[in-house]
């Protein structure tokens, strides 16, 4: 039988009342005790999509990342509240916490500790916003996290340790790096107002511009003009326009890469020079980071680890941007390892939230 409730708010033995609504009634018809050793949240919110994984408590070594003890894993639509307002990016981060916990047959009482790593999140003021929201959906005895999409992508390839660099390079793409005395620095992420360029949406939106521009007779002829038509679905490069303005959503732009990286590979001029525009944008947003941290030694030879992550950095292309972007970072700092992690961004973030819930008990 479903529990009456008032004012969308619950309440459980000894703990503060907290916002209840539609997408949380399974937890009515959940036993009132929940597991002793409880869960953990990691969520991973992005330009195109939201994932959140669930794992218990129990801690795991370097020796499990084959088998990690996931009981759950959502996924949802965009999450950045400078692409979809906040209204929006809240719904689907609560949404797709309450499906992870559905899923895995707990409640919010048995959770621990949550880490939201979400792009968009640039200022204090950004993790607190956040952070007051979150107090109001759980428990007070749940430790809250909130940090850049970033830091998530950078634990998933450290197992959870905060030290290196990590550059993402999807629908939009940031450089963030960590000192192991806990210093950090970031470059790029601005959004593609203020220039993610070497992004998804970077490279995208710069064919476009150069279809537009072969058309008009202010650029060079390329076949990215009848390889985008065609790709969309459209006769002429003047209904770009329209299709562009209809719905400019990042995501959206952003799947066009691939058609760029085919015409390249053909030996396209133009889109070969974009390519290679997009590899210098990435590696100098690399660059930044690496120095303003001291990450690669007085002598610039020291090793640190660049975790990169990202379906524009993804080597399933004989035109391999990840690779020429290391190649041109490594000429810079020879001790510089790549790691492609071996685990998503949300395990990434469910790590932190245990190492940082571990710290705060020990």
């Amino acid at each position: 039988m479903k529990l009456e409730h008032k004012d969308e708010e619950i309440a459980d033995t000894g703990m503060k009342r907290y916002r209840n609504g539609e997408i949380w009634d399974f937890e009515y018809e959940m036993p009132l005790a929940d597991g002793a050793s409880g869960v953990v949240l990691g969520l991973d919110g992005g330009t195109t999509t939201t994932v959140c994984i669930c794992m218990p408590m129990n801690p795991f070594s370097n020796s499990q990342i084959e088998s990690l003890p996931i009981l759950a894993r959502a996924v949802a639509g965009c999450s950045n509240h400078n692409s979809v307002g906040e209204t929006a990016a809240r719904e689907t981060l609560e949404q797709v916490m309450a499906d992870a916990l559905s899923k895995c047959g707990s409640k919010r009482s048995s959770v621990r500790a949550v880490c939201l790593a979400v792009s968009g999140v640039n200022h204090p003021t950004d993790q607190q916003r956040i952070l007051n929201w979150l107090r109001d959906i759980f428990p007070s005895h749940v430790r809250l996290y909130v940090q850049n999409d970033a830091v998530a992508a950078l634990a998933s390839g450290t197992m959870g340790k905060l030290h290196g660099c990590v550059l993402i390079a999807g629908t939009g793409t940031i450089a963030y790096g960590f000192t192991e005395d806990g210093k950090e620095a970031r470059a790029a992420g601005a959004g593609p107002v203020l220039g993610d360029w070497g992004s998804g949406y970077g490279i995208a939106a710069q064919a476009l511009t150069a279809v537009i521009k072969a058309y008009d007779g202010r650029g060079s002829s390329t076949t990215l003009t009848s390889s985008i038509l065609q790709k969309l679905g459209l006769s002429s490069p003047e209904e770009i326009i329209g299709w562009t303005y209809a719905d400019p959503s990042w995501a959206r732009i952003a799947a066009l890469v691939p058609v760029v990286v085919s015409c390249a590979e053909a030996g396209d001029e133009v889109a070969n020079k974009i390519l290679l525009d997009s590899v210098q944008q990435l590696a100098s947003s690399v660059k930044a980071v690496v120095e303003r941290l001291g990450l690669c030694g007085e002598d610039g030879k020291g090793t640190f680890p660049l975790v990169m992550v990202g379906g524009v950095l993804e080597a399933n292309k004989r035109w391999d941007i990840g690779k020429e972007v290391i190649n041109c970072i490594s000429k810079h700092f020879p001790g510089v390892q790549s790691i492609r992690p071996q685990v998503e961004p949300a395990v990434g973030a469910a790590w932190l939230a245990w190492n940082s819930f571990m710290k705060e008990f020990q």
